[in-house]
């Protein structure tokens, strides 16, 4: 197939495929923790973008979606809170705490206390 620019697109046989060994390699030499991090401020981000925090504004405003990544977030930091120190822990939550808040105002109907984005790992939060 070719693209635009009269370029041939690659395909699954050709030589520039990812180097997996190499990936995975990488991979091994990050520790946990930073893996763990560097997930949770990927979903604070994208749920930042959801809920229109960004210089965008309502561009890219979906609240369906900044629900499930913000849950996700209070998921994931739920589950490692015994796992990654409180170094990195506690500026993550205060950034979840954040985003809750912020999906609170931005919500026409707000949720019943409790039964917020991500509530149900946090309990009830309040501005």
């Amino acid at each position: 197939m070719w693209g635009m620019s009269e370029t041939p697109l690659t395909g699954p046989g050709d030589a520039e495929q990812p180097d997996f060994d190499e990936m995975t390699r990488d991979i091994a030499e990050v520790p946990a923790v930073e893996v763990i991090v560097t997930v949770a401020v990927n979903l604070m981000s994208a749920a930042a973008v959801k809920l229109g925090l960004t210089e965008e504004g309502d561009k890219y405003k979906d609240l369906d979606e900044a629900r499930k990544l913000v849950t996700a977030l209070a998921g994931l930091l739920d589950a490692s809170a015994t796992e990654i120190s409180s170094f990195h822990a506690a500026p993550l939550r205060d950034g979840l705490k954040s985003l809750q808040l912020a999906f609170r105002e931005a919500s026409i109907v707000p949720d019943e206390p409790g039964q917020g984005p991500g509530e149900k790992y946090t309990g009830p939060v309040y501005g």
